[in-house]
């Protein structure tokens, strides 16, 4: 068995549960509730909140706040939570908040992300696995991240947005409405301008995915007819990554904002009729 290892200027609260291996370095505060994985490193100065769990094998960082209170005025003290799952790299200043009761009551975060410096997880989102996420990114409440997503510096995402599966987003982008999966987009307004064909062959999409993508993207992005009339007319193989794509921009276009999850959200006043 390999023993925890807390620096003399470490603090952990009882009631804290550390699995084998885990290391806390110096200024570091981990609190009772919290709940850390097996040979997950913080390094410095880093805070785990209650009712925070990381899995195996995390790096955290210098300055980063992990499972804060959620930062939203309806909440009050609730005990939502932040759970983290394993691999991932997270490093200085970053924060990533706990939930709030009225969006389910958990932020999520999957495996073997990169987060890097000074970026921030907003409540209750649902961040999948294997993203970059580079310095500065800002993402508020109730956002989806897909998996192999990949989000260049200084991009703020608004809350209840979706960032579909290996899409990139170019640095400093302004992201109000969903981004499909496998696409790149940049912009004030984030408008799509190519398919992700780098960060596909890097997934190892065969070719004949590919050709297909490509024929379902070119449909849709590269013809002057609008989205919601091309779209009853285009079919693909189930199960495809063109069938993903296709019913990706089916939801997003359905959405009045272009934010598919902000039809569900439960704490908008009623709309008061004459």
């Amino acid at each position: 068995m390999t023993r925890v290892r807390v620096h003399p200027l470490g603090l952990v609260e009882p009631g804290a549960e550390l699995d084998d291996g885990v290391e806390v370095g110096p200024f570091c505060l981990v609190q009772s509730g919290a709940r850390i994985g097996a040979r997950t490193r913080l390094l410095s100065h880093v805070v785990i909140a209650s009712h925070t769990s990381l899995g195996a094998d995390n790096v955290v960082h210098a300055g980063a706040v992990l499972g804060g209170p959620p930062q939203d005025k309806s909440y009050k003290g609730e005990p939502t939570t932040l759970a983290i799952g394993s691999g991932n790299h997270i490093r200085e200043c970053v924060t990533m908040s706990r939930g709030t009761l009225k969006g389910g009551g958990a932020t999520v975060v999957g495996d073997r992300n990169l987060v890097m410096a000074c970026s921030h997880v907003g409540h209750d989102c649902a961040i999948g696995s294997d993203i970059v996420m580079a310095n500065g990114v800002l993402i508020a409440g109730h956002v989806q991240i897909h998996d192999r997503a990949v989000i260049a510096g200084a991009v703020a995402c608004h809350h209840f947005v979706r960032i579909g599966r290996m899409a990139y987003v170019g640095g400093m982008s302004r992201v109000v409405h969903d981004v499909p999966p496998f696409t790149k987009v940049s912009g004030e307004r984030v408008r799509v301008r190519a398919l992700n064909v780098v960060g596909l062959q890097r997934a190892g999409i065969s070719e004949q995915e590919l050709d297909q993508l490509k024929e379902i993207y070119n449909a849709l992005f590269r013809r002057k007819t609008a989205l919601a009339a091309m779209l009853p007319a285009l079919h693909a193989p189930a199960g495809s990554l063109a069938a993903e794509l296709l019913e990706f921009v089916r939801e997003w276009t359905s959405a009045p904002s272009g934010r598919f999850l902000e039809q569900f959200r439960t704490d908008r006043p009623p709309v008061a009729r004459a």
